[in-house]
Formats: structure tokens, C-alpha cells, sequence
């Protein structure tokens, strides 16, 4: 079975109905057969997040919050899938692949902590009798990329947190682990999150560098996060930088 993408609320092929296979590293089986992102897939799924964003940046704390914490209970019911799918896609250990998901759901627990602490402060006023305040306000899409080595924990720790704030999130999903990062994607659809806040991208290796460049230079995003090798990453910070996108590497 195909690992689908996920765009505004749908699961939905390639547009070029082009796949990709992740081979199991022990066995040399085709662990995970995944859609293959074109460019105008990536346009599609930020649109959506853009969409999403005008309503999400508005729900309440609390909502967020109870949606946060549903997630996470889903993830620790689905830790047999997930170690099922890090074993075969990356050659995990069943007992690391199981750390994954408890550390993982706990990542989303924290996140769901966050969303009353989120404060602005007091600014010194030049007018007598008077306060300047600034508040924190949602930034809008962000785009999460996460590597395959502790796939299940950085994948969440990078939707969990800018959906806590009230932002839309695009994850970009590696190569190595395309069912793995779908899986996670899965807990927060199945929560009720609603449709566009959270979108999942998987890519062909060889498509990799024109989807990242999509995704990076398309204005509706706002937030860039990489966890990956640093030669990726000056890539990555280059085109943030060069676009003046906000970048966590």
C-alpha cells in the first residue's frame, strides 16, 4: 500500500502519480512504498496551511490544548505500528523505536502545557499614565523537516510545538522513514485536527532539493525548522536567509 500524502484534510497520490521505495536497510526489501511530492503538490499543501491558518490562529487555548493531549494518548496506542514501521524502514531496535514513541508523546503533552504560557510584556511608555504592550501572535505555515535516526521524536517535537502556538504546520517528510513520519501525522489527524493545520509531504530523494526550494521560497510560509546534517542545513539556512524566513536548524 501506498504511504499518501496528506494536503488539506485529504489523502491524496502525487499529482504525477509518481512513487518512491525505502528499502529496508537490514533486509533489502521494500520497506515502505511512498507518493513522490511534485512541486505542485508542495504549492498545494501550502496553500492549504494558509487556509487553515486564518481559523486555527484564532482557536482557543484550551482547544488546542485537549487537541494536543488526544494526540498524544492516540500515539502511545499506536506505539506497535510505529515500532513496526522504524524497525523495517530504518533498522531500529524494537526497544529504541518504543523510546521514540513514549519520548514523542510526551514532546506533544509539553506542547500542549504551552499554549497558556504564551505572553507578551510590559514596554516602557514615553507618555505619562500610559502602557505599551507587545503580545506574541502566530507566525502562520510553518514548514517541519525532520531525519530518519530518531524519527518519531523529532517529527513530533516539530509539529507539536507551532501547532501549540497556533500556527499551521507542513511536515516534509525524509526519504528514509515515509511511513514513520505519516504515522505521526495519522495521531494528529485521527485527534480532530481540523483540515490544513497539519499536512504531511513525502519526497523521492532525487526530488528532494526542488521541493525543499518550493516549500522554503513560497510566501504564505513563515517558519523554516531542519533538524538533519549540517551541509543540509547551510542549504537550508541559505535559502531561509535569502527569502528573510526565520530558520531553526
Amino acid at each position: 500500500m501506498t504511504v499518501l500524502l496528506h494536503i488539506g484534510g485529504k489523502d491524496q497520490t502525487a499529482s504525477q502519480n509518481k512513487t518512491f521505495d525505502r528499502i529496508d536497510p537490514v533486509t533489502g526489501e521494500v520497506a515502505s512504498q511512498a507518493a513522490a511530492t511534485s512541486k505542485e503538490d508542495a504549492l498545494e499543501a501550502v496553500t492549504a496551511a494558509h487556509i487553515a491558518f486564518v481559523s486555527w490562529s484564532t482557536t482557543t487555548p484550551a482547544k488546542r490544548r485537549a487537541l494536543l493531549n488526544k494526540a498524544a494518548d492516540i500515539m502511545d496506542s499506536k506505539s506497535d505500528e510505529f515500532i513496526a514501521a522504524m524497525i523495517t524502514e530504518t533498522g531500529a531496535t524494537g526497544p529504541w523505536a518504543g523510546f521514540n514513541v513514549s519520548l514523542a508523546a510526551g514532546h506533544i503533552r509539553e506542547a500542549a502545557a504551552l499554549t497558556t504560557q504564551i505572553n507578551g510584556e510590559v514596554i516602557p511608555s514615553n507618555k505619562p499614565g500610559t502602557l505599551a504592550m507587545s503580545v506574541y501572535k502566530p507566525k502562520g505555515v510553518c514548514l517541519a523537516m525532520a531525519p530518519w535516526n530518531a524519527p518519531v521524536i523529532l517529527g513530533a517535537r516539530a509539529i507539536a510545538t507551532p501547532l501549540a502556538c497556533g500556527n499551521t504546520v507542513i511536515l516534509k517528510s525524509s526519504e528514509f522513514c515515509p511511513l514513520t513520519h505519516r504515522l505521526i501525522v495519522d495521531c494528529f489527524i485521527e485527534a480532530g485536527f481540523p483540515a490544513g493545520t497539519v499536512n504531511v509531504l513525502s519526497n523521492a530523494p532525487e526530488d528532494a532539493a526542488e521541493v525543499v526550494k518550493t516549500l522554503i521560497e513560497a510566501p504564505q510560509v513563515r517558519h523554516v525548522n531542519f533538524t538533519g546534517s549540517s551541509p543540509v542545513g547551510r542549504i537550508i539556512g541559505r535559502l531561509a536567509g535569502e527569502n528573510l524566513k526565520p530558520a531553526l536548524l
